[in-house]
């Protein structure tokens, strides 16, 4: 795997990292929040598998990607779109699918929205729904240091840095020893089995990389995920897959169950003994279907 500066048009620099077929037609990977671009064998090689070229990148304020200054009305996922297409046009690529894992997922779905002509498919693995989502009850099911944590966001971004630079760093700064007695609550039993070996080490380092610049990426993430999303997700028009699993203590099920009734077209995939961290070794099985909702034999 492989990782290059990509500069944007506003003068700022992008961290981004590819990997599986270099030939291949391009999977964009949307990673949790917080997370940044890291190297994960089972991803490249899911990639390569699949003929596919993956292309990820750390967002504004994580690992080396420069800050986006933020806006008076703070940021909206329909502002990484931007540079989604800064990254597409260094690399070349006309088309591309994508998916978007936790708060990766709106990332996912905003381009199948705003970019239709370039992006063929779509899926969101784990993915929140809006915040304002009409008949969900957003916080319900969800671990309490997960409904702690938006409460701050909702304050306001002074408020929420203090609260993440108190009560959230500790999290992304834990050693892969130390990570499941610190992430709590947010882990079910069936992601607590799935934090080990190569994957929690990978969990691990996402989070590492996420702070190095403290928490400036994560605040944005956290303020984008309670406002307006800045696009209409009755407008998509691509082919989008919806994977949720009912044992999931950071998005509950219930979003996926809602995402599923409202992006047009959506092909449901709700699974019951999966959780968050969990369905991220389904990825040879998603994205062979997400490559087969693109049509790309």
């Amino acid at each position: 795997m492989t990782y290059l500066e990509v500069p944007t048009p506003d003068g700022r620099t992008l961290e981004v990292l590819t990997g599986g077929d270099p030939d291949g037609r391009t999977w964009l990977f949307h990673s949790g929040s917080p997370s940044a671009a890291v190297p994960y064998a089972p991803i490249d090689r899911v990639a390569a598998d699949l003929g596919l070229r993956m292309v990820t990148y750390s967002r504004p304020g994580y690992g080396a990607s420069t800050p986006r200054e933020l806006p008076a009305d703070g940021p909206r996922f329909a502002h990484d779109v931007a540079d989604v297409v800064a990254v597409l046009d260094h690399l070349g690529a006309e088309e591309f699918v994508t998916l978007g894992w936790s708060g990766g997922g709106p990332r996912a779905l905003a381009c199948a929205a705003l970019l239709p002509q370039r992006c063929r498919a779509a899926a969101s693995l784990a993915g929140v729904a809006p915040h304002d989502a009409e008949g969900l009850d957003w916080s319900a099911q969800m671990a309490p240091e997960n409904v702690a944590e938006y409460a701050a966001a909702r304050a306001g971004a002074e408020t929420y840095a203090a609260y993440l630079t108190t009560d959230f760093l500790p999290v992304l700064q834990a050693g892969v020893d130390d990570l499941v007695a610190e992430m709590g609550g947010l882990l079910t039993p069936v992601d607590r089995a799935a934090l080990t070996g190569e994957h929690a080490v990978w969990v691990a380092e996402t989070f590492r990389r996420a702070a190095a610049q403290g928490v400036r990426g994560v605040r944005d993430d956290g303020l984008a995920c309670v406002a307006p999303w800045g696009f209409d997700l009755a407008s998509i028009t691509v082919p989008v897959a919806i994977w949720q699993g009912r044992q999931d203590a950071m998005v509950p099920y219930q979003h996926g169950v809602w995402l599923a009734e409202h992006v047009p077209g959506a092909q449901a995939h709700l699974l019951e003994d999966e959780g968050h961290l969990s369905l991220v070794n389904r990825l040879d099985e998603i994205v062979a279907d997400l490559k087969r909702l693109a049509d790309w034999s």
